[in-house]
């Protein structure tokens, strides 16, 4: 049985999250208050309602509490945003992600329950901050406040070398989950497995230990 999802705010936020949902072959509810924004997508959602999420009888009338998560996209209206996040988890909604949109209105998301709080500039910041401080940093995910999965290119001081042989895990805390290349991707790779300049590795650890790691075996010229 696919998972149902419902996604409160169409902007471009919420759009980009249904559109992504629906081509993945989810079952999505799109909601809005504005008519244009639900149009665009009832041919891409498997419904689309234009519907006030602030009034608590059109939630229980959508029947949300039985989807399996629900994505708070609202967009300016910081109000309506808690006050759906603040019903929906009365209703017993299982997962209610919420977009926040600066730091004061995370903290009140987070305090009325809402299970995962998004902060896309913020985040989005972070993460293209740390990508160009080093030019081996390929992509960067956070996990939570001190936690990342890395994206890093070996270079010159990795080459050659095998997992053992560096021994990342005793000496900085990090895993190599995975290793890319030449048309490759060895998953929980060997401790024998030699790695080669230009290989992609995909690494997974506290936030310190990575940057002990950067420091150590990224070439950053």
């Amino acid at each position: 049985m696919k998972k149902q999802f419902a996604v409160i705010g169409l902007g471009r936020f919420g759009g980009s999250i249904c559109r992504t949902l629906s081509d993945l072959g989810a079952e999505v509810l799109a909601i809005d208050v504005d008519e244009d924004r639900v149009n665009e997508f009832t041919s891409i959602a498997t419904h689309a309602v234009i519907a006030d999420s602030t009034d608590e009888s059109v939630l229980k009338s959508l029947g949300l509490r039985n989807f399996d998560h629900v994505i708070v996209a609202i967009g300016d209206n910081i109000q309506a945003s808690i006050l759906t996040t603040l019903m929906l988890k009365e209703l017993g909604v299982k997962k209610v992600t919420a977009k926040a949109q600066n730091d004061y209105h995370e903290k009140v998301l987070r305090k009325i329950g809402a299970d995962h709080v998004i902060h896309p500039e913020r985040d989005m910041g972070m993460r293209i901050a740390r990508q160009i401080t080093s030019s081996s940093v390929l992509d960067y995910l956070e996990l939570s406040d001190k936690h990342s999965i890395i994206e890093v290119v070996a270079g010159r001081k990795m080459a050659g070398r095998s997992i053992s042989d560096l021994d990342v895990r005793a000496k900085y805390g990090v895993n190599i989950v995975a290793i890319k290349g030449d048309g490759r991707i060895s998953v929980s790779p060997r401790a024998d497995q030699i790695i080669q300049r230009g290989d992609i590795l995909i690494l997974i650890g506290a936030d310190e230990d990575i940057d002990r790691f950067k420091a150590q075996l990224l070439d950053n010229d």
